[in-house]
């Protein structure tokens, strides 16, 4: 079988993980120092000041939104979602009582059609966007932040699927107020399960670091704690059990950041082969209605390579016959998902609709070979 996606996680990693745990006392398993160095090193590696830990990817997005709401950082209650994303992209703020408002996307990186975006900003006047990169591919950046700006709407990153990509020689997830990550297995890395949020402010990420762990002070710097126990007259043997903000617990283990500490390493091994299959598959699909973009500053680690045409359900056949994974181009339209058209109704959008019709993609990982990508690539075009 061609999989669609391969275990980042290796034989190495769980001798190494063995013999971690095989020391002569054991090391803390829950959040601790390791996680702690987890994030700094992932702050380091994507360019931003600050960096939390998190069980999952869709964590990380409750979190940052819970955190945007409690500190008050949001001039209203309206967030654009894409409608091509990912289930918890708008899950989650329905959950939390926004008002969501679904943007098309464009069929050239698959992210929101600005046209589109730039309507909403107008007519709607929202406080965020969540900006999805789908499959590591790379959004107008530039044009993106502009609108934002022009418009008074934060920035939030989706980079779940995107982890190495690069915009005009910067990471992905290091242009909005917040970014969030997934590391969960098939990823372009994993800790098992995972997720990271990034930011440069340092009150929102004191204000994450409260919300994740019950809303109490533990994980905040002394000074940070200090200020807090004396503006709420808060004696340090009461402040074990004193909750500042209303809070949840979303951390991860030490055990899984003592993964993701050997996992980022091999990223830019992993996204190198990424970009290598993709312009592979770019190269050599002909029959796909998708006009992808590719600019020559703009590096793509490819989670998986994205095809629409007619034929579809052909291929699907076809690769199944193959016993090649294949799934849906996401997760298509979310507008045509029952979660959101029994609230809100049945919305059209022209690119989504065509995505959710005629939308697949196929394997992109480290464990790909040129066989593979071939065969996937003469099994679109219709060749085998």
């Amino acid at each position: 079988m061609i999989k669609l996606v391969s275990d980042t996680i290796d034989k190495f990693d769980i001798e190494y993980l063995i013999d971690w745990l095989s020391q002569s006392e054991l090391p803390i398993l829950t959040k601790g120092k390791i996680t702690v160095e987890l994030e700094k090193k992932w702050a380091e590696k994507i360019g931003t000041k600050y960096s939390v830990f998190v069980n999952s990817g869709s964590s990380a997005i409750l979190l940052t939104l819970c955190a945007l709401k409690e500190f008050n950082y949001l001039k209203n209650n309206k967030i654009v979602c894409p409608a091509l994303s990912w289930a918890t992209d708008v899950s989650i703020p329905m959950i939390l009582g926004f008002e969501p408002f679904l943007c098309d996307c464009n069929l050239t990186d698959l992210s929101c059609d600005l046209n589109h975006l730039e309507e909403i900003f107008i007519k709607e006047d929202p406080a965020a966007l969540i900006l999805v990169s789908p499959l590591g591919l790379v959004p107008d950046m530039k044009l993106v932040v502009d609108l934002c700006n022009k418009y008074n709407v934060i920035l939030l990153e989706d980079v779940c699927e995107s982890m190495g990509s690069k915009y005009n020689q910067q990471y992905l997830g290091s242009f909005g107020f917040a970014s969030v990550f997934s590391t969960y297995f098939g990823h372009h890395i994993s800790t098992i399960e995972g997720g990271f949020i990034n930011t440069n402010d340092e009150e929102f990420y004191n204000a994450l670091l409260m919300i994740r762990s019950h809303g109490w002070d533990r994980d905040l710097n002394n000074e940070k704690k200090t200020e807090l126990r004396e503006r709420y007259n808060i004696s340090n043997f009461d402040s074990l059990y004193t909750f500042y903000v209303p809070g949840l617990n979303l951390r991860s283990t030490d055990l899984q950041a003592f993964i993701g500490l050997r996992a980022i390493d091999k990223l830019d091994e992993y996204s190198r082969i990424r970009n290598e299959n993709f312009n592979i598959y770019f190269s050599k699909i002909k029959n796909n209605d998708l006009k992808l973009k590719v600019n020559e500053k703009d590096y793509i680690s490819n989670f998986a390579y994205p095809v629409v045409t007619k034929d579809r359900d052909l291929i699907v056949q076809k690769f199944q016959e193959n016993n090649i994974e294949v799934r849906p181009l996401i997760a298509g339209n979310i507008a045509n998902k029952p979660f959101w058209y029994n609230k809100y109704g049945h919305h059209e959008f022209q690119n989504a609709n065509t995505i959710d019709k005629y939308g697949f993609y196929v394997p992109n990982h480290q464990s790909l070979t040129y066989e593979d990508v071939e065969l996937i690539s003469n099994i679109i075009n219709l060749l085998k």
